[in-house]
């Protein structure tokens, strides 16, 4: 009888020994190394057989020239928001990993996704809800589909054997962390399983060309669970996040072999479902009746979408000692940084004061061209007189208190016109070379944070 072979894995990060640690030395958590049962893989063993002969091409090398992609078209879907973000549509064969955490609707995509698409035979595998729990969630969806297949399961081969049987155009895992391979002896969920039953789903993804989207966990850090290697045999990685309590979710890319990884989905959860939203500016952008102090809009950008967003602020004298400085959803060391120069080119003082940003609609950013807007923002609170409300920024600010231009600056004036703001104040710069008569609203093009702050605040 062979020797049962044994390895020891971090469940925070996947980093293997060969004994037992108490502090991982790749992530440093404690207490976090697992006993497991390591199995090695057969050599003829595949993702799924039939009669005993493993199914899927055997591979050969192919000039580069001689490969042909067009035969696999990507697939459009009914949901704009997720074509953006994978870069223009499902690629075949492809291996996405949307991750969330729970209670956040990861589920509920999933579900709204397969039966988005009656054009093709989908199976919902499902490891953490029965058939009739997921048929109760589907009542409340607008869509429907005859195509729609249904399994609850675990077994990595009992569901091989039931995709054999119908043979699925598109497979979606219900998590991966639920799944177990009889050829790995630890429970589900370890490193050791999830990395083997990813394995074998990639494997089935590329020889059929099916793609294959699974839902995973999260550590408590925000992290994937389970091993780091997990996120490298993907091709996708998705984001789901947002605030359980706000209906508003956002679904980024952290990795995407078929597209750009700076692209944002925008969803607004209903009880029917979730709803793609089509021009996140109008939501996040508050509907004010009067105008406040420390309120500026910024034209941003995410991956090729333009954005204004607002910036609040709120600038009041330190009562506690040492003035604090926060900032939600913005950088604080690009705060620190923006507030030195408005003390230094300015003659402001911020020494004293307590200083609260906040970027509205919960969204994290990091465009340098809202530099200007926080700018703006932080000099209407600190002298109580509010920005316009027809006026919004796109600029970036230097040290020397310098206004720089920003890229597709033109795509930004243009997302300003839309939304009905009558000037937009950007760097004299970024407008070199453009037609600014065939925009309507005004461009006020400007050098220095001087001359932005006699245009606007002393007038």
């Amino acid at each position: 009888m062979a020797k049962i072979k044994t390895s020891y894995f971090c469940q925070n990060c996947g980093a293997q020994s060969s004994k037992w640690l108490g502090k991982c030395p790749a992530c440093g958590e404690w207490n976090t190394y697992v006993e497991e049962i390591v199995q090695k893989e057969d050599s003829g063993r595949g993702t799924w057989k039939q009669d005993g002969v493993r199914e899927g091409r055997v591979a050969s090398p192919k000039k580069l020239q001689e490969i042909d992609f067009e035969q696999y078209p990507r697939i459009i879907t009914r949901d704009l928001e997720l074509d953006r973000v994978l870069g223009g549509g499902i690629v075949p064969g492809s291996l996405v990993l949307i991750g969330g955490e729970p209670g956040i609707g990861k589920s509920t995509l999933m579900l709204q996704i397969a039966l988005m698409l009656p054009q093709l035979k989908v199976l919902y595998v499902s490891g953490e809800e029965s058939e009739s729990q997921i048929k109760m969630r589907a009542e409340r969806m607008e869509a429907s589909s005859d195509n729609c297949y249904v399994l609850s399961e675990t077994n990595t081969q009992n569901i091989f054997e039931q995709i054999k049987l119908l043979g699925p155009e598109l497979l979606i895992i219900d998590s991966i962390q639920t799944l177990h391979s009889k050829h790995v002896e630890s429970a589900a969920g370890s490193v050791s399983q999830v990395r083997e039953c990813t394995g074998e789903l990639m494997r089935f993804a590329k020889e059929t060309a099916t793609p294959v989207f699974l839902i995973g966990h999260i550590t408590k850090d925000g992290m994937i669970a389970g091993p780091k290697v997990l996120e490298h045999m993907v091709d996708t990685v998705l984001q789901f996040e947002g605030d359980r309590h706000l209906s508003y979710r956002i679904l980024r890319t952290s990795k995407n072999r078929f597209g750009s990884t700076n692209e944002l989905g925008i969803y607004e959860m209903r009880t029917e479902g979730l709803r793609p939203v089509a021009n996140p500016s109008e939501i996040l952008l508050t509907q004010r009746e009067e105008v406040l102090n420390g309120v500026a809009i910024g034209a941003m950008l995410e991956g090729n979408r333009p954005l204004l967003i607002e910036i609040q602020s709120l600038v009041s004298p330190a009562t506690y000692g040492t003035p604090q400085r926060s900032s939600t959803g913005f950088d604080s060391k690009r705060l620190n940084m923006i507030l030195a120069v408005l003390e230094k080119r300015g003659g402001m003082r911020f020494g004293q004061q307590d200083v609260f940003l906040n970027v509205a609609g919960g969204l994290r950013v990091d465009d340098p061209a809202l530099d200007l807007a926080v700018c703006a923002s932080l000099i209407s609170s600190y002298e109580d007189n509010p920005v316009p409300e027809d006026l919004c920024f796109a600029g970036e600010v230097g040290l020397g208190g310098e206004i720089r231009a920003v890229h597709r600056v033109e795509n930004r004036i243009v997302e300003a016109e839309k939304l009905g703001f009558k000037r937009i104040l950007v760097s004299k710069y970024a407008v070199k070379g453009l037609d600014l008569d065939k925009f309507k609203i005004k461009i006020i093009a400007l050098s220095k944070l001087e001359e932005m702050y006699q245009s606007i605040f002393s007038g």
